[in-house]
């Protein structure tokens, strides 16, 4: 009788079909860095820029915002809702606001754009009023020569006037008065 063949060469694997090798563990993800301490004067309430496109940015403070179309009664729509907003908040009305909003949202309407946004930020007891045209300005439009004295004398604590070519900006800085508590 023949016995099988076994010696130690054939029971060996061929090299061709290498064993199975199990994956390598899988590394857990690591935790975000912890964001460094900020203070006050990291985040004052006027327009800020953004990295490389420079688009006005809000950061650590309650803001809203608005598209309106730009014709004859968009200062007094934006008017009513960024004195809503301020009321939402908890805050009272700047005694002039509604000047304020209307005469920046007048001048960025007479840019002749199809559409004007209307922001409203609020930091430290003090709102930012913001509207934008969205189109260069038009020769014969306000300039920031005769808008910004106004600005000043209906009570803006600060107000600037700035044009890019993706349109003008106008913003007003204006102090805020807390709403009093209702008796309960």
């Amino acid at each position: 009788m023949e016995m099988p063949y076994t010696e130690p060469e054939a029971v060996r694997p061929r090299p061709d079909y290498p064993p199975r090798t199990p994956p390598p563990p899988k590394k857990p993800p690591s935790p975000p860095p912890p964001e460094p301490p900020r203070s006050a004067l990291d985040d004052p309430p006027v327009p800020q820029r953004a990295g490389r496109d420079g688009v006005p940015v809000m950061r650590n403070r309650r803001g809203a915002s608005w598209s309106l179309e730009a014709r004859p009664w968009a200062p007094a729509k934006a008017a009513g809702k960024v004195a809503e907003r301020l009321a939402e908040w908890g805050f009272e009305t700047p005694r002039h606001l509604d000047e304020v909003v209307r005469l920046a949202v007048s001048t960025v309407v007479g840019d002749g754009g199809r559409r004007v946004s209307v922001h409203v930020s609020e930091q430290d007891g003090r709102a930012l009023v913001l509207a934008f045209s969205h189109r260069p300005a038009t020769p014969g439009a306000p300039s920031g020569e005769t808008v910004l004295p106004t600005l000043r004398d209906l009570g803006a604590d600060s107000c600037g006037t700035e044009v890019t070519g993706e349109g003008r900006r106008v913003w007003a800085l204006l102090a805020l008065t807390p709403a009093p508590a209702d008796p309960p």
